[in-house]
């Protein structure tokens, strides 16, 4: 049996997707920007993506800007606040010690820039930032919160509401790096108080290479990108409309299905969560209840992840350690270490992300397959050995 079970790493492109980028990679080929009709009916088609990206999460349709995918929104969100507001003297940062690598190597890029001093808040043992930490980090010098939506590694969710209600009391910006979960939770940017927010369309069956930042009226952060009059003028390059067409009937089709894919992916989440807790001295990473639909993250004393994830392979099931942007990496995973996790038992983590297509035949074969490639690499560890003669099992 094959099982595809690393959606956080990417999506399979959808049909629906594919059949609305087709018409822009044939016949509306025109470049979005030019005057003739060709070029004016790939200008509609941006228009018209843009629009359902801004309906999806309820932002003014001129409030969205396409990228080239979440790790460019993040930078020009954060570089774009810091540059800004550096300028009025504000160079303080708050986010959290396990964001996604975009977000952390930026603010650390911007110590060196500008000279930003960055407070990197606690997640706990759940994964889970708490908002009186945000309220009491803010200064009068804070130029930026940014806290992710969902951890990308472990899936807990964020107190976003509450987070952003704080930064608007507090007149700070607020923005989020939502790429685990816009097109698998509701996000409304008004109601929950984002000021900015990134997503990324492989993330939820669109095309990869394509994203947008939201960014609210009002606040007017310098371009990433120079060189030339699209997306307003704040960033440059020349439209991907097809790719734009994609992510937007992606994601319409997502928060169609939103309510009947999240009760199925929680479902399936639960039954494999339950399944592999079986297992001798492992645990589960992050909020039980608290999490994303479709993710499960669990470590294995006595176990490496990645000798873990090539017996999976062989068995036919794609899974990862942690985050793919860090899959090259010989270094335990930082949000597991965020959490409280000891470098040993981070090192065998293994994170299983669901999609609406993932039946309960593969999580049955998943949470058969686990419990005997584990036993099989722990005989062979001399520290499994080590951990069990300290418990007096040897």
């Amino acid at each position: 049996m094959k099982v595809y079970a690393d959606n956080a790493a990417t999506t399979k492109l959808s049909k629906t997707a594919l059949d609305a980028m087709m018409p822009y990679l044939t016949d509306t080929f025109g470049n979005a920007s030019s005057l003739y009709d060709i070029g004016q009916q790939a200008h509609r088609g941006v228009k018209a993506a843009r629009e359902t990206v801004a309906e999806v999460i309820n932002a003014r349709a001129d409030e969205v800007y396409f990228t080239s995918g979440g790790s460019e929104a993040d930078n020009w969100a954060i570089k774009g606040v810091a540059e800004m507001m550096a300028k009025k003297g504000k160079k303080h940062i708050i986010t959290s010690a396990f964001e996604h690598h975009a977000v952390l190597h930026t603010v650390k890029r911007l110590e060196e820039l500008f000279g930003c001093e960055i407070t990197y808040l606690p997640v706990y043992e759940n994964g889970i930032v708490r908002p009186d930490d945000v309220k009491n980090a803010i200064r009068d010098d804070t130029a930026l919160v940014t806290i992710m939506y969902a951890n990308n590694e472990i899936g807990t969710i964020q107190p976003i509401s509450e987070i952003g209600a704080i930064c608007r009391e507090k007149g700070v910006i607020f923005h989020t790096d939502a790429v685990q979960a816009v097109g698998h939770l509701p996000i409304d940017v008004k109601a929950q108080n984002i000021d900015m927010l990134s997503m990324s369309s492989h993330k939820f069956h669109g095309p990869k290479g394509i994203g947008a930042l939201y960014i609210r009226k009002g606040i007017r952060i310098p371009n990433l990108i120079e060189g030339g009059a699209q997306e307003s003028g704040r960033r440059a390059g020349t439209e991907a409309v097809y790719a734009m067409a994609g992510m937007a009937a992606a994601l319409k089709e997502a928060n169609e299905n939103l309510e009947s894919s999240m009760k199925k992916m929680t479902a399936l989440r639960n039954r494999l969560i339950d399944g592999l807790l079986k297992i001798e001295s492992s645990r589960l990473n992050g909020d039980r209840e608290n999490r994303l639909p479709g993710n499960v993250n669990i470590s294995f004393e006595g176990v490496e992840g990645e000798s873990l994830l090539l017996y999976l392979d062989m068995k036919g099931v794609s899974a990862s350690s942690g985050s793919a942007c860090t899959s090259g990496s010989l270094d335990p995973s930082h949000v597991l270490l965020a959490i409280g996790l000891k470098h040993e038992v981070a090192h065998g983590s293994l994170r299983l992300t669901l999609c609406e297509d993932n039946t309960q035949e593969e999580i049955d074969y998943i949470i058969d397959c686990v419990p005997e490639i584990i036993e099989r690499l722990r005989s062979m560890s001399p520290l499994w050995e080590r951990i069990q003669k300290e418990r007096g099992n040897v």
